[in-house]
């Protein structure tokens, strides 16, 4: 045995600490209305699923108010739904059932930028140079004789130059799509109306949010050069992200935000959090993110990156939670999200990648700390690779040809045929389109079906919230002797020891003295007193 790391017991008020939170990628989840796009009427009547499913909490991706030009990242009110997602009183309707089947909502917030076609952003266009409404957003003069060279050498990092000239000859910053334009977070006005934006959402009973590009908001005085571009290297700035220093990235003032928001969110009852999609260049910068004065959480993606080795994964883990214990929070652990390509077809792909998939969500659900589970994963969705270039939505797509449309496609419900239930009978077909393989992989197809991804998903997180090893972010993660290849670690309660095991040799494993499998991704066979593990495959044991 070796060191072994914990976590502080949960509350009712710190429930954040353990919970399993599903993110539903709203254009994505559920059609109310067969238009062919999800909506909070869709995730309405699908609320029982995820009760069943077993999660604590729901992260809505953006619903408000938006031209949809980045699939909502892109805000013009940030106080209204956009009808293509419905209306206020349906959110109300939907975050009612929520609660009352013991769900809780985290909805997105998109404080680094707005929509270029948000009021502020119109108002400071007619305005002109040197405007009070030019001062909320972040507008330069040019370099060169007649100011024709953008400020600095910043970059999107959708790709190209983050400037963009206007007729009146001033460039204004957008860290992401000329349609999202940066704020000026040292503007006052920029401050209060945000703080206003959260108690809105927090008198509707919102109970948390998830903070978009939260390490971007202020930028360094002067708007100084990174010193390097794609243009002159060859070499992208983004490439930098969580890496290195930045001068748009990770300021220190930035904090002083979230010091301002952290009261706002005590003053409500029933813990009220928030959770930031930050990136620092190192773990102690990023952990400043976190405390009793800032916010609760930091999404940490080393995770999501470990290779396919149990040396890889041990690393991260005992990084993660040595790094949980020096800030006092439990951390948050993810293996796919909206942004990034799902973990089935990063893991090879085909009948490898599932498997391995199926074993890391085992190893994911056993850690100490919050889970976060994106929209289909209980599915074994993969990525979908081959869509026309034509339906592909993602900004980035034009400026650097990488995509995340293929982890954005609606997820299957039922039927033979496309798009599979995401609507109901007679809908539009879904704003992109699903593939003709995902007809095995329904909701409807897989319910009920022993050794089904979905079946895995229920039982793993039925035995997380029933078994005390599990059920809340204490018990220490003390780990195990194994053999090459193989990732072992037990978590006790009282007198409850439960241990995973993954196996990531190559070769099937023999295991034995951890007790009696209670879960297994792969069917395990029975040697002696022990079991034979296959390979790419992790089970849980007990012993009492």
């Amino acid at each position: 045995m070796t060191a072994a790391h914990s976590t502080p017991r949960t509350s009712d008020h710190d429930w954040w600490r353990a919970a399993v939170v599903y993110q539903v990628y709203v254009r994505s989840f559920a059609d109310s209305d067969g238009d062919g796009v999800g909506d909070l009427g869709g995730i309405r009547q699908r609320l029982p699923y995820l009760r069943d499913l077993g999660v604590d909490a729901l992260w809505l991706t953006p619903f408000y108010t938006s031209p949809q030009i980045d699939g909502g990242y892109d805000v013009a009110d940030y106080r209204d739904v956009d009808p293509l997602f419905g209306s206020l009183t349906d959110f109300d309707a939907m975050i009612t059932d929520a609660h009352a089947l013991g769900l809780r909502i985290i909805v997105d917030l998109v404080p680094n930028h707005t929509s270029s076609a948000h009021s502020w952003f119109t108002a400071a266009l007619a305005a002109g140079p040197g405007s009070p409404e030019r001062q909320r957003y972040l507008f330069a003069d040019g370099r060169g004789v007649n100011g024709e060279l953008p400020p600095n050498d910043w970059e999107s990092i959708f790709g190209g130059p983050a400037w963009t000239r206007l007729p009146d000859g001033q460039w204004y910053l957008h860290l992401f799509d000329p349609a999202q334009p940066d704020l000026n977070w040292r503007h006052p006005q920029v401050r209060a109306e945000f703080e206003d934006v959260l108690r809105f959402w927090l008198d509707r009973g919102v109970d948390g949010f998830r903070i978009d590009v939260a390490h971007g908001m202020i930028k360094a005085e002067g708007l100084p050069d990174v010193g390097f571009s794609s243009m002159t290297t060859g070499r992208r700035q983004s490439e930098l992200l969580g890496k290195g220093r930045l001068p748009y990235f990770d300021q220190d003032e930035v904090h002083d935000i979230y010091r301002a928001w952290r009261p706002i969110l005590d003053s409500y009852p029933g813990g009220r959090m928030a959770v930031a999609e930050a990136w620092a260049e190192t773990p102690q910068r990023l952990a400043r993110y976190i405390g009793p004065d800032e916010l609760h959480q930091a999404f940490s993606f080393d995770f999501l990156d470990a290779t396919w080795s149990a040396d890889s994964f041990r690393k991260v883990i005992d990084t993660a939670l040595a790094e949980s214990t020096i800030v006092g929070a439990p951390t948050t652990w993810v293996l796919s999200n909206h942004d990034r390509q799902r973990h089935v077809t990063r893991y090879g792909d085909g009948e490898v990648g599932l498997r391995r998939a199926r074993a890391a969500a085992l190893l994911m659900l056993a850690l100490p700390g919050s889970t976060y589970l994106y929209q289909g994963e209980e599915l074994g969705l993969p990525e979908v690779l081959d869509l026309p270039d034509a339906l592909r939505q993602d900004p980035a797509f034009l400026r650097t040809g990488e995509s995340r449309d293929g982890c954005r496609v609606p997820i299957p419900w039922s039927g033979e045929l496309a798009p599979y239930g995401f609507g109901p009978a007679g809908s539009a077909l879904s704003w992109l389109p699903a593939p003709a393989t995902w007809r095995a992989l329904s909701v409807a197809a897989q319910t009920g079906t022993p050794g089904s991804t979905l079946e895995l998903y229920r039982a793993a997180l039925r035995i997380r919230h029933e078994h005390p090893a599990l059920a809340t972010a204490a018990g220490p993660v003390t780990w195990q002797e194994a053999g090459p290849g193989l990732l072992a670690f037990s978590r006790c309660a009282d007198d409850a020891v439960l241990t995973c095991v993954v196996n990531l040799s190559g070769a099937p494993a023999r295991i034995d003295g951890y007790g009696h499998p209670v879960v297994a991704s792969a069917d395990l066979t029975a040697q002696d007193a022990g079991h034979v593990l296959p390979v790419d495959a992790a089970a849980w044991f007990e012993r009492r």
